[in-house]
């Protein structure tokens, strides 16, 4: 198989695999929002990278569809959760469960898509099973931390720089992190290389939040495909604004000040003024610079790992660094 073939196959299996599953049947109102969100438009990046990594070790990769859809289905769980946290109407352009639904069903489904998990798992080896599960629930309460501390993090008016990256590391990067280290101990891999491939994931997610925060602010709207500045526009505490608050003196401080605190406001005028502060700070290269230390250190991890099968580990790299020059 060429190295673009490995990715390509997994994944149609992979989406084959989920869209053919039942989670159950009545109440027909509990389980049709599992099947509807999971049936949006979602990339599959964890799903893919469980099944990428296993294959640098062993060559049957879609004998663990179950245990990556496990991961599938406790991502968009995370997702249903936010998104009523977050009030959000779309997702990937679509209603999102607590607006086609109502809160309460969304809350429901949401439980019931955790504990379904679980079940995807289990095909593990008995051998396997409880280290798979241990590592699994770490990474599970993480993502619930770093959520709520995005939450906490609304309401003050100071974030620091590290607390910015531990809440990002533990809200998104962790489970990128499994999703790769599951695939290499479901493979039989050394306990090294295992941690060294979730380090690497671990990093990359990092990076690829604080290119989200780089692309939010600076994207070209015309790929986007949705409004640039929308984290300007809603005082989001992203690197961008952590940055700029501590570096920020006199007249840039006030001016910051007066535009976080200001209700009534036009958004392009917002974002313009906002914008124009953070040039004069060098912020954009104080995130860039932080994003690709990052990334350097993951690729570093990754190059380290002790792999068998070059095009399944050539493609896990290639996989990344498409998602690296992403423009949206």
């Amino acid at each position: 198989m060429t190295k673009e073939s490995h990715a390509h196959a997994l994944l149609n299996n992979l989406e084959t695999y989920i869209r053919s599953q039942k989670f159950g049947e009545t109440p027909q109102e509990l389980y049709e929002p599992i099947s509807y969100i999971l049936s949006l438009e979602g990339k599959r990046i964890r799903p893919l990278l469980s099944l990428l990594a296993y294959g640098m070790y062993k060559n049957d990769p879609e004998s663990i569809l179950s245990q990556a859809s496990a991961i599938e289905i406790f991502h968009n769980f995370t997702l249903m959760h936010d998104d009523i946290m977050d009030n959000a109407p779309l997702r990937r352009g679509k209603m999102t469960v607590h607006e086609k639904w109502n809160s309460n069903v969304a809350i429901l489904s949401g439980d019931v898509m955790l504990v379904r998990a679980y079940d995807y798992l289990l095909p593990t080896e008995p051998a396997l099973l409880p280290k798979v599960i241990r590592l699994f629930n770490e990474t599970a309460a993480g993502v619930c931390e770093g959520q709520q501390m995005d939450m906490n993090f609304e309401t003050r008016d100071e974030v620091h720089e590290d607390q910015y990256l531990t809440m990002i590391r533990l809200k998104t990067a962790v489970l990128l992190g499994y999703a790769l280290q599951m695939g290499v101990v479901l493979a039989g891999a050394s306990d090294e290389d295992a941690q060294k491939i979730y380090d690497f994931g671990v990093n990359v997610g990092v990076g690829f939040q604080l290119k989200d925060d780089l692309l939010d602010v600076y994207a070209d709207q015309t790929k986007f495909g949705k409004q640039v500045g929308g984290d300007i526009i809603s005082n989001k505490k992203t690197y961008l604004l952590i940055k700029a608050l501590e570096l920020a003196e006199g007249d840039d401080k006030r001016e910051l000040a007066y535009w976080i605190a200001k209700e009534d406001f036009d958004k392009e005028e917002k974002v313009n003024a906002v914008k124009s502060i953070y040039e004069k700070l060098g912020i954009k290269k104080l995130a860039e610079d932080k994003m690709n230390d990052f990334f350097n250190e993951g690729f570093n991890q990754l190059a380290s790992i002790h792999y068998k099968n070059t095009a399944f580990y050539e493609e896990i790299r290639q996989l990344t660094e498409d998602l690296i020059h992403r423009e949206k």
